[in-house]
This record gives C-alpha cells, sequence and structure tokens, in this order.
C-alpha cells in the first residue's frame, strides 16, 4: 500500500476549537478526490480518576452534538506550554475538583478519528484521588460531578444503562485491564 498524495490544501474554516481543511488527493491508483475534508484538532487527553474508595470520579454534561447529556470522564485539551500530563491534572481540577498527589498512568494514545480528523486522544488514570477543590468551570461550562463504583460502570456500560461515549468507554476498559495486570502495585 502506498499513501495518498496531496495535490492541493487549503482552509475553509480555522477557529480556535479546530480547522476545516479542504484537500485535493490523488491516491496510488491515479483517482483523485477533489474535496476530502479533515478536520484539524489539538490532540486531547482522558483521566480515568480512581477514588481511594474505589470510586470513579466522573462528568455529565449537555453535547449540544449529541443533542442529550452524557456521563464522561474529566477530558480536555492541553492549553499553551503545557506537557499532556499538566493538561490533565488541570482539567481534572477544573472539572472536579478532584486531584491526587500520585503522577498520572499513561494507558494509552489512539488516533480520534484517523478518517476524518488529524488529532490523537491520550488516555491517563489517577489513582487516589480525592476532592481537594471546588470546580472552576468556565463560562460555557456547566458540568455535574458524578461518582460511580469502579467495579460496577462497566456494567453501566455494556447494559447501556447510561448516555456515554466512545472516549469514556475505552478508558474504562483500558483502566480496568491495567488494574488487573498491576494488583499488586495499586
Amino acid at each position: 500500500m502506498e499513501k495518498w498524495k496531496t495535490l492541493k490544501s487549503e482552509y475553509i474554516h480555522k477557529s480556535p476549537f479546530g480547522n476545516i481543511r479542504r484537500d485535493h488527493c490523488e491516491l496510488p491508483n491515479g483517482i483523485e478526490i477533489e474535496d476530502y475534508y479533515v478536520n484539524e484538532y489539538t490532540d486531547w487527553v482522558n483521566a480515568i480518576v480512581i477514588t481511594k474508595e474505589n470510586e470513579l470520579v466522573l462528568v455529565e454534561q449537555y453535547r449540544h452534538g449529541g443533542n442529550d447529556f452524557f456521563v464522561e470522564v474529566p477530558a480536555g485539551r492541553r492549553e499553551g506550554n503545557e506537557t499532556h500530563e499538566q493538561g490533565l491534572i488541570r482539567e481534572v481540577k477544573e472539572e472536579t475538583g478532584y486531584t491526587s498527589l500520585r503522577e498520572p498512568i499513561l494507558l494509552g494514545e489512539f488516533m480520534v478519528n484517523p478518517g476524518t480528523q488529524n488529532n490523537k486522544v491520550k488516555i491517563y488514570l489517577l489513582l487516589e484521588a480525592f476532592k481537594g477543590d471546588k470546580q472552576d468551570l468556565d463560562d460555557t461550562e456547566e458540568i455535574k460531578v458524578r461518582l460511580v463504583d469502579f467495579d460496577s460502570f462497566g456494567n453501566q456500560i455494556l447494559s447501556n444503562s447510561i448516555n456515554t461515549q466512545i472516549f469514556t468507554v475505552t478508558s474504562y476498559f483500558l483502566a480496568q485491564q491495567f488494574l488487573v495486570e498491576n494488583q499488586n502495585t495499586k
């Protein structure tokens, strides 16, 4: 297999939230696609936050694209010159008020949707979290913190008894696998 060639590229929209780029591509077999749209975003960080009491710290918020309320892991993007870990810790603190004295554990790094997006999501685990502060939300955020027993959350996902999204599902099952494999180091 060979990569596609980009013959022309132009931005049709730019904003602080992301850009939309239109590429004119040539496939290895010579076929051309004149209007291939790519959404450009910064990388995201997701956090599986578990308290000493084995509670999973989740956020519930309205998602306009989905036209509903969703239960999710705390997540966001880096600001300025932050490392991924610093951005993650800040996002968790802002969205939930929770923090941990332990270093974040990287569980994985994945492309979000490589068919149409250029960004990655990095998934971290924060153990022994505790409520250290109040939420510090942006003016456009309204977030309810939800604590759920970590071990039972998988059943809620599998039974569709909560409204969630793929990043929370992936993050949860990666954390569950990590904890099973590292039982003695928790």
